[in-house]
């Protein structure tokens, strides 16, 4: 049996002075550990300069970066051929054929049974999506990105952070109720997702 005074002991151990903490630091630490570290900041630095040289990611709107933009050229481009018009291409008739017609919506105008231009390849026009025309035979000359609301574009995640749940300390109780908030409808019936689109 334990006397008084080691259980006192036990309950009030004597506080830490700084080479006790300097101790627990190197604690599981192996002998790589500095140079992993020194390797990892060196990685993360590395593709942050990289995703900076690259500009934004992959974007649904088309526009490369502007690291990218030849300004002069898509001047002398824009004098040179004509405006496209914006259509959506509705229906593909005989796919996968040499005499493939696309059924192509120009608002406010008309539907027209078009073919394709001399730069498109057939393999890049599916159905329903928008595409541009010229003016004159309504051929299409290319396809076009979905277009997409800029409140949508405002609400996408552009860095998807490492952080989970476990490791943020403390606070268990708040957690389990912004976990159960956030998740449990995604999970759930779809009465749900509609409630909230």
């Amino acid at each position: 049996m334990a006397t008084e005074d080691e259980i006192k002991d036990e309950k009030n151990p004597p506080p830490l002075d700084e080479d006790d903490i300097a101790l627990l630091k190197t604690y599981g630490l192996g002998p790589y550990s500095n140079s992993i570290k020194k390797a990892e900041k060196e990685i993360k630095e590395m593709a942050k300069k990289i995703n900076d040289l690259c500009g934004i990611k992959e974007s649904d709107t088309g526009l490369a970066a502007p690291s990218q933009w030849d300004l002069v050229s898509d001047k002398q481009m824009m004098q040179e051929e004509q405006p496209l018009q914006v259509a959506r291409c509705t229906k593909i008739i005989n796919p996968n054929t040499e005499d493939a017609k696309y059924v192509i919506n120009v608002k406010q105008i008309a539907k027209f049974v078009v073919g394709l231009g001399d730069k498109v390849s057939p393999t890049d026009i599916e159905e329903g999506m928008r595409v541009g025309v010229d003016r004159n035979k309504y051929q299409i000359q290319i396809p076009l990105p979905p277009k997409i609301d800029p409140s949508v574009t405002m609400m996408t995640v552009e860095e998807k952070p490492d952080v989970t749940y476990n490791d943020v300390g403390g606070c268990k109780e708040q957690i389990e109720k912004m976990r159960e908030v956030c998740m449990i409808y995604c999970k759930s019936d779809s009465d749900h997702l509609s409630f909230f689109l």
